[in-house]
């Protein structure tokens, strides 16, 4: 077996992902949608995977699937050399653990009554119980701080006292506080300024550059392109652009890549 291969952690192969429609009153039933048709992606240890597209080309859907939180209709998925569906659900459980995943929205993510160093604190005191809280909480100020979070909001409750960036800040914390060795970010910067968006990028970017593996989803192909080296683009489901992202950025191979380009402003 060659070393690319065993550096392979995430497989996915012909993945698609079918949602069923809700019978309607007058209808009687309305057709489901393909969310995902036939995608196929690799990831190495200590690489980062930019996934691009607008809203509703299914990369959210891909990331839970990624996770086993949304069943593949068609297709498999692959973490360490075992498909998911082959997995006892302790084993799958075992696996998301190794995962970390931040959604997309810090508003409904966080817990409603926790204060920021309690929810940055939670998925630690969920696998460990009791014991090992001192280093739980030594961890969690460390990634608060290293986020450049204001040590006054620790104990301010995390979903109402907050800002946007700083909740997304919080939930970044919260995916990272447990090490995964695989990281799914669901725009981690799109409420961040201007001046927090590199810094939390650049926090990321540190952990993959000690071994852990990314997927950044995004809409942003300037982004994207900081964020890997590698990308792909996402159209209703579909792959229909991918490959290195300077590449893909300075000669774009299909019509909707360049109309992501197309959008982005210019001086």
């Amino acid at each position: 077996m060659s070393s690319v291969t065993e550096n392979v952690i995430l497989k996915v192969c012909e993945l698609g992902v079918y949602f069923k429609g809700r019978g309607g009153f007058l209808s009687g039933s309305r057709e489901g949608v393909w969310a995902l048709k036939s995608v196929s992606l690799s990831l190495e240890r200590g690489e980062t995977l930019s996934v691009v597209g607008e809203s509703g080309s299914g990369k959210t859907t891909l990331l839970r699937a990624l996770l086993g939180l949304a069943a593949p209709t068609t297709g498999s998925v692959d973490l360490w050399g075992r498909s998911l569906n082959s997995m006892t659900d302790d084993e799958r459980l075992q696996a998301r653990r190794r995962c970390g995943y931040i959604l997309q929205d810090p508003y409904s993510s966080l817990p409603p009554t926790m204060t920021v160093l309690g929810a940055v604190l939670e998925p630690w005191s969920v696998v460990h119980g009791s014991l090992f809280r001192d280093e739980g909480v030594s961890r969690a100020k460390k990634l608060l701080a290293e986020l450049k979070l204001p040590e006054e909001l620790w104990g301010a409750r995390a979903r109402y006292s907050l800002s946007g960036g700083q909740r997304q800040r919080v939930a970044v914390a919260r995916a990272m506080i447990l090490e995964p060795e695989i990281l799914l970010c669901d725009e981690p910067t799109a409420m961040q300024d201007v001046s927090t968006r590199g810094e939390v990028l650049e926090v990321l970017n540190r952990r993959v550059r000690g071994g852990m593996s990314m997927i950044l989803v995004t809409h942003d192909l300037l982004l994207a392109r900081r964020a890997a080296s590698r990308a792909l683009v996402l159209y209703r489901g579909e792959i229909v652009d991918a490959g290195d992202a300077d590449s893909m950025l300075s000669n774009p191979s299909h019509a909707y890549t360049r109309a992501l380009l197309s959008a982005l402003p210019r001086l």
